[in-house]
């Protein structure tokens, strides 16, 4: 194993592998280290701590979604399936492993651990605009604003949800979706102004 984007993908499988036999909160580099036969200065050039481990976890769900973005037809969909579609696709990759990324997520909000709870509220922001890019939402100034602020609402209480959500290929969190996304394109036409032209249809 040489390529280092294998390399790297492996760190990450191993890592999530072991804390579905344990624990996120148990898993430790030098046991990825020891899985994987490598040294922790070999892990170190591609994770400088653990924590890069749940950025790498989610970049994937955020390649997965985007990839949505590529299928035939996608953007003949209205605004609205757009962003369920790629709502759905995100969380999707990380169905394998819902419990281990529920705990990845309750390891960021403990009490005193600032120093990751503040990237990662940057993370949400940076997955909220890729999910603007590939609908192809290019509102400015207030209408960006109120467009970002309801987007990021649909997505974590989405997200929360989904958590939690045992049903058979997460039905019951694509019924929770559909509904946060037609009262959030009701409300006012707070989330998309129909006004606004669409720049896939221009």
């Amino acid at each position: 194993m040489t390529d280092p984007i294998e390399i790297r993908d492996a760190i990450v499988d191993t890592a999530v592998t072991l804390a579905a036999q344990k624990s996120w909160e148990a898993v430790r580099l030098y046991d990825v280290a020891t899985a994987l036969n490598l040294s922790l200065d070999q892990i170190r050039p591609y994770f400088r701590e653990k924590e890069d481990l749940v950025d790498a976890w989610f970049d994937r769900a955020d390649s997965a979604m985007l990839k949505q973005a590529e299928a035939a037809h996608f953007y003949e969909l209205s605004v609205e399936q757009r962003i369920f579609q790629l709502i759905m696709g995100w969380l999707d990759a990380l169905s394998s492993q819902r419990k281990v990324t529920r705990q990845m997520i309750l390891g960021k909000l403990e009490f005193g651990h600032l120093h990751i709870q503040i990237p990662g509220i940057m993370r949400i922001s940076r997955t909220v605009q890729w999910i603007r890019e590939a609908a192809h939402r290019d509102a400015t100034s207030v209408q960006r604003a109120l467009e970002e602020s309801a987007l990021t609402t649909v997505y974590l209480m989405t997200f929360i949800y989904w958590m939690q959500d045992d049903s058979l290929g997460s039905t019951r969190t694509q019924q929770f979706l559909k509904q946060r996304l037609q009262q959030a394109f009701w409300v006012g036409e707070l989330f998309f102004a129909k006004h606004h032209t669409d720049s896939s249809r221009a």
